[in-house]
């Protein structure tokens, strides 16, 4: 039997303190909220020395109140936890599609702005994978998957009719922009 490491018993303790379901929650709702907040300055500013500042206690003190709510729901923690560690390996993805591309441009520098349509295309595909993690993480892709499952032929050609005839309608009433000269 293999021996436990000690980091690996560090973790195991910080997993009993409850760093994991209820500190860093805490810490990332609460500073996403608050970082919400300030720049939106959604409960006014204060004027100091010339300044206008975004009200930082009200903020603090809501941001506070909203992390608590979170943290106290089993639910939302868990789900946070499982959104967040597959965000991260979607991040890993996006590096790890970078590095090989990288590799095809040798010393020179690679960036995705000389190419702004795989740009668009890979937002695209990340915004596509958070919303599928986000479904994953709610029970609502296995409902999605179900609900087309039991879709029949009548239903399906339906649907299809329906989505050529809105098609066909917007390709008729549509006016082409003017270019401006």
């Amino acid at each position: 039997m293999v021996e436990e490491s000690a980091f690996r018993g560090m973790i195991g303790f910080l997993n009993k303190l409850g760093v994991y379901d209820v500190i860093l929650p805490f810490l990332l709702v609460f500073t996403i909220i608050f970082a919400i907040l300030e720049k939106t300055k959604i409960f006014g500013i204060d004027k100091i020395d010339g300044k206008e500042l975004p009200k930082k206690n009200i903020n603090a003190m809501v941001a506070f109140v909203i992390a608590f709510l979170v943290i106290a729901s089993t639910k939302l923690v868990g789900i946070i936890n499982e959104v967040m560690a597959n965000v991260v390996l979607l991040i890993i993805l996006g590096v790890c599609f970078l590095l090989l591309v990288g590799v095809f441009f040798g010393d020179k520098e690679f960036t995705l702005e000389k190419f702004p349509t795989w740009s668009k295309l890979l937002m695209i595909l990340m915004f596509i994978g958070i919303v599928v993690i986000f479904l994953n993480a709610l029970g609502w892709l296995q409902t999605i998957f179900d609900l087309f499952n039991n879709i029949n032929a009548d239903w399906a050609a339906s649907l299809v009719f329906i989505i050529i005839i809105l098609g066909f309608i917007l390709w008729i009433t549509h006016t082409p922009e003017k270019k401006k000269e």
